[in-house]
């Protein structure tokens, strides 16, 4: 090889070799940013709500023999809070426990004419209820939930009668009972969640006693028998204090 060759061959190497170390001494983009996966959607935790809606109510009086009242059913607002946890498992089953309250306003008064011929009114009222109840619910798509309920209920009734024009007695008192429902939840937002529910309520019978003025029906002491059920219908929305992932 002559000596112009050799030049040649050796100048084009250092450049080469120049090229390359010119290169990595070039910055290197980024790599894109891959954010990570959202964590899974959970229902297990615990939560605190408001709800609002309506009740319906059928109430009853029986006196025996003397007469008896069959209220139709009415109707009022509700309006309450509720709290409760749950726990998911087996993949979209969940469980949970859960204590509504809500105050009402149902009040009804029915005229009723005894045996005799006596007239009289009588007048009963719900001032509120509370739930205590156990759920079962499946967690169709993650953000969604259908869920069946029931559990014990309790209740401020009260009943108040006029005999003639005169105040015959009246009776309050908190009533236990029962009450079966479902409904259907949705998470719309990381820690929101809004539900619609109806619920049925049965709070059996009770007896009382009244003692209304000398010559009026029930001057001796009438003894009478009330009943109540109850409805409702409500919406509400809950804020989920989920337990270790978050719900989105």
């Amino acid at each position: 090889m002559g000596r112009r060759s050799f030049s040649l061959v050796t100048a084009a190497v250092i450049g080469l070799a120049a090229s390359q170390a010119s290169a990595a001494d070039l910055p290197r983009k980024a790599p894109a940013y891959v954010p990570p996966a959202p964590p899974p959607i959970t229902w297990t935790g615990c939560y605190i709500g408001a709800n609002v809606g309506g009740v319906f109510a059928r109430r009853s009086a029986d006196f025996g023999s003397i007469g008896s009242l069959d209220s139709d059913t009415n109707s009022g607002f509700a309006g309450g809070g509720q709290i409760g946890c749950d726990y998911q498992f087996a993949g979209g089953w969940v469980f949970g426990i859960r204590n509504m309250f809500d105050g009402s306003n149902l009040s009804r008064g029915r005229t009723i004419t005894f045996a005799d011929g006596t007239a009289g009114t009588v007048n009963l009222k719900n001032d509120w209820f509370d739930t205590l109840t156990g759920r079962i619910g499946y967690s169709f798509t993650p953000a969604w939930l259908w869920y069946f309920q029931g559990g014990a209920a309790w209740a401020k009734n009260s009943a108040d009668v006029t005999i003639a024009g005169f105040d015959a007695g009246s009776a309050s008192r908190t009533r236990t009972g029962w009450t079966v429902g479902g409904g259907i939840e949705w998470m719309f937002a990381p820690h929101w969640s809004a539900f619609l529910e109806g619920n049925y309520m049965d709070f059996g019978s009770t007896n009382r006693n009244l003692v209304s003025p000398v010559g009026t029906v029930c001057e001796f002491g009438c003894g009478f028998n009330t009943k109540t059920t109850a409805t409702t219908v409500l919406v509400g929305v809950n804020y989920r204090f989920n337990l270790g992932k978050a719900p989105y």
